[in-house]
């Protein structure tokens, strides 16, 4: 059983089928409420045509009505012959009932038990349209209060009213209904498929830049790092073409330091470990106790120099610019730590009778800064202080507070001066001053410049004072008010 890489989420949905959705879902929302709008709309339309044919039956029923002479006395009869009964109520689809109710509600003819509205109608009012059941089926009824006329002329009486019910099943209706609803919906399901038929196709063409620009990027070595080509990529897409190459560009640089330095590397400890193979065999064929001691204490030399390369390769690589995610930035007081460095530097200093001082305040300089990788790097400006400067020379490392509120951590040195041409190249990895003899690996002052850059430090190189020897600045940002 293959399972699934683990954290790696399901199959995302494709832009097309987001796109085709974005536009389906509107348009089945817009259809469903146009639908539920007609259907009510066909259902007014049908029942209107239809309550038509039930107004005009009552009419015709209570013609069929005589009220005899004497006005409000006399009685009330029903003369619909059965003939009549079946021209006016007879239908090939529907079943139709009635009911001719006098005032006092009693029956005058048709089906007794219609029944009645829930608002009941009012005699010369309109008629009341309502539902119900008839025989078991839906039906539509008509309640109408309607007056009858007098058999012969008589003088003016009161109107007698008579209540004229008329039911009608729905087949008809329906009917009618599913007529209006199908003319309807038809063209507008055939309008929809063709605009989501067109939509398909023009995301689809929309899309081909895309799949143009994927195709480009999966045919391309994962050592090609030149930019693509922005000049037919669309304005919508090309600030992300833009951001590829710019991307491509730092990985560019990137991979390019990173292959400087491992043949720089590569070259550096050839060498150290080219001579220890050299000692090694040489102390392997020594006979002589002395000699063999003096081989000895070469293979220790290297060894210490190839182990001071190697600290230095780490501490460069655990500076390199994507080490600010590391840092950890907390208040720290430059004074007690350059006082401690200088002091830890003193034996070294003395075995080359080199006079080692530290001048700065006695008050704290708080700066935010790592306090290890700060350590580091004045331990690489020390030891490269004592390394250059003759002997019997002089290094002070210094610290005071600029009035622009930055702390100054200075090392001045008695070592060969640097021409104003090298200043920038001597913090570039393996870079070496000309004419100097002192042993190095070219690596401490760009691990010094990688410290700073990190801090958001500034460095300079300025003459000494005493016109002898160089001045390494370091300058950090503003100091915080100490609380």
């Amino acid at each position: 059983m293959v399972s699934r890489p683990e954290g790696r989420a399901a199959a995302a949905p494709t832009l097309r089928r987001t796109l085709l959705r974005w536009l389906v879902w509107p348009l089945a929302v817009v259809l469903l409420l146009d639908s539920a709008v007609s259907w009510w709309g066909a259902q007014r339309a049908a029942d209107l045509a239809h309550d038509r044919s039930l107004n005009e039956l009552a009419r015709e029923l209570v013609l069929h009505v005589e009220a005899a002479p004497g006005g409000e006395s006399a009685g009330l009869r029903l003369s619909l012959t059965p003939a009549a009964e079946r021209i006016l109520l007879v239908d090939e689809e529907d079943r139709i009932a009635w009911r001719i109710a006098d005032a006092q509600g009693r029956t005058l003819g048709g089906l007794a038990d219609l029944a009645l509205p829930t608002a009941p109608a009012r005699p010369g009012g309109p008629p009341v349209y309502y539902g119900g059941r008839l025989e078991g089926e839906a039906a539509r009824l008509l309640a109408w209060w309607l007056p009858v006329q007098p058999a012969t002329p008589v003088d003016p009486v009161p109107p007698q009213w008579v209540l004229v019910q008329v039911a009608e099943t729905r087949h008809q209706r329906d009917a009618l209904l599913r007529e209006i609803m199908a003319y309807a919906l038809v063209p507008q399901l055939l309008l929809i498929v063709i605009v989501l038929g067109t939509a398909a196709l023009a995301v689809t063409n929309g899309l081909r830049p895309l799949a143009a620009l994927r195709e480009a990027l999966a045919k391309r070595s994962h050592r090609a790092l030149e930019p693509l080509d922005a000049a037919d990529v669309p304005a919508d897409l090309r600030p992300m073409v833009e951001e590829v190459n710019a991307l491509m560009a730092r990985l560019g640089q990137t991979l390019d330091m990173q292959n400087r330095f491992i043949a720089d590397a590569a070259h550096q400890l050839k060498t150290p470990v080219s001579g220890l193979k050299a000692q090694i065999e040489l102390a392997l064929r020594e006979e002589d106790p002395q000699r063999l001691h003096r081989s000895m204490a070469q293979i220790h030399l290297g060894v210490e120099r190839l182990s001071r390369l190697v600290r230095q390769l780490l501490a460069l690589a655990r500076n390199e610019p994507e080490a600010a995610a590391t840092l950890a930035l907390a208040p720290t007081d430059l004074t007690d730590l350059a006082l401690q460095v200088s002091m830890e530097w003193v034996p070294q200093a003395l075995r080359r009778q080199i006079d080692l001082g530290f001048d700065g305040p006695e008050a704290p300089v708080i700066v935010h800064a790592d306090a290890d990788r700060l350590r580091e790097l004045l331990n690489n400006l020390v030891d490269n202080a004592v390394r250059y400067s003759r002997e019997s020379g002089r290094v002070t490392v210094g610290l005071q507070v600029a009035p622009s509120g930055e702390a100054c951590l200075s090392v001045h040195d008695d070592g060969p001066h640097i021409p104003p041409a090298e200043r920038e190249r001597v913090f570039q990895r393996f870079h070496r001053v000309l004419g100097t003899q002192a042993d190095g690996s070219g690596l401490g002052l760009a691990i010094v410049s990688e410290i700073a850059r990190l801090h958001g430090a500034r460095i300079t190189i300025d003459e000494d004072e005493d016109g002898v020897g160089n001045t390494f600045r370091v300058w950090f940002p503003r100091v915080p008010p100490v609380l």
